[in-house]
């Protein structure tokens, strides 16, 4: 396996035909009724889009991503992208750090610094990292696959790997989104090497024998979160899962159409009450809206749906997993399973309920979520 150090380097044509591009859109009639009752509000993303094409500078996020260690290598035939950003200390311990959908490593750049080097942020050298961050195969700076079968399972086999190469022999794992369905399979199929792994997002539900009449308040509102979500905000699902090519001509085709594919699930799934930039700034919503973009991977990126609802390899399914799982329930997740469902699929040691953040936590509250990978590794380290 050769692995290739990689500068992040869009050449300025692409940048020019961007603009051209968020110049000529042609934006839609508004709803007929206001706000975001029906998608993302017209006039919110006619403001987006201003700022894209007359104020926001690539070059700069260019530099922050450029300021770690960046690779490229090719595994089961696919290039992998990844940042490997190693401890000055001594005894840091190895974590792989793995996004979902919408997002990518951009989400990552805030917390690195504390997670490799806390004794310069701060913190107590003794929970150093050395941080691996893959950009997903099919995602952003890995490109797009080029054959079927790219579910969670594969990717994890695949990211094993890749800790393996780089002379890995114990390390864990966190992740949000399929980074969290990936970290569970790579509990399942290298829990050897595997210390533990910490989800900010778990996959888990009543049984078939619970009797529901006899639920928690808290699981009451859990089943209520996901009944409102299949009922309301899973449209995206359900066309990634059957047609994702015929989304994706619309999506590498209109970059303002991609901004408002993305932008309203990072609205919808933060703890923003509703006012998306109350959680992001504009910048951290463009830059990740731009990984899509510049990489021409909106379409191949939604193929991580429709692959792994035909292998079902979403959470631990009939299998369980043994190594250690830290949980941390942030207030603004899709859905909030309980501590006593999570614990039949997997090894609960460690489960946490931070007071803000939401499904993109390591961006919207950095602080809260280098705290709790810290608090959770201090355990199996």
């Amino acid at each position: 396996m050769d692995v290739v150090p990689f500068t992040i380097a869009i050449p300025d044509e692409a940048l020019v035909d961007l603009r051209a591009r968020l110049t000529r859109t042609r934006f839609p009639e508004p709803a007929p009724a206001g706000g975001w009752q029906y998608g993302v509000e017209l006039e919110y993303l006619r403001e987006l889009v201003d700022y894209w094409r007359d104020a926001y500078d690539w070059r700069r996020c260019e530099e922050r991503l450029n300021s770690f260690d960046n690779f490229v290598t090719e595994i089961d035939g696919t290039r992998l992208h990844f940042i490997h950003a190693r401890s000055p200390e001594p005894d840091a311990f190895p974590v792989v750090i793995t996004h979902g959908w919408p997002g990518s490593v951009v989400e990552f750049v805030e917390v690195i610094g504390p997670l490799t080097n806390p004794r310069a942020h701060g913190g107590d050298p003794a929970d150093a990292f050395h941080v691996v961050c893959p950009s997903i195969p099919g995602y952003t700076f890995s490109g797009p696959t080029h054959e079927p079968g790219w579910d969670t399972r594969r990717v994890a086999n695949a990211l094993a790997q890749l800790v393996a190469h780089l002379g890995y022999n114990r390390y864990g794992a966190q992740g949000g989104d399929w980074g969290a369905m990936i970290s569970v399979q790579l509990g399942l199929v290298d829990a050897v090497h595997l210390a533990g792994i910490h989800l900010n997002l778990v996959v888990a539900g009543p049984s078939p024998d619970d009797d529901l009449t006899a639920l928690s308040e808290s699981e009451q509102l859990a089943l209520k979160d996901m009944a409102e979500y299949a009922e309301h905000d899973s449209g995206y699902n359900k066309i990634q899962s059957t047609k994702p090519q015929t989304l994706g001509y619309a999506l590498e085709d209109s970059p303002a159409g991609l901004a408002a594919w993305i932008v309203e699930k990072w609205r919808t799934w933060s703890d923003c009450g509703g006012d998306v930039e109350r959680s992001f700034t504009k910048d951290q919503l463009l830059d990740n809206v731009m990984l899509y973009w510049l990489t021409g991977t909106a379409h191949s990126s939604a193929r991580m749906y429709y692959e792994t609802t035909r292998s079902g390899h979403f959470g631990a399914g009939t299998e369980r997993v043994e190594v250690p799982v830290g949980a941390a329930m942030f207030p603004g997740e899709i859905f909030r399973p309980s501590r006593r469902w999570a614990e039949r699929s997997y090894n609960i040691v460690h489960w946490s309920e931070p007071p803000r953040g939401g499904h993109f936590a390591a961006c919207e509250v950095p602080d809260l979520f280098v705290e709790e990978v810290r608090s959770f590794f201090r355990r199996v380290r």
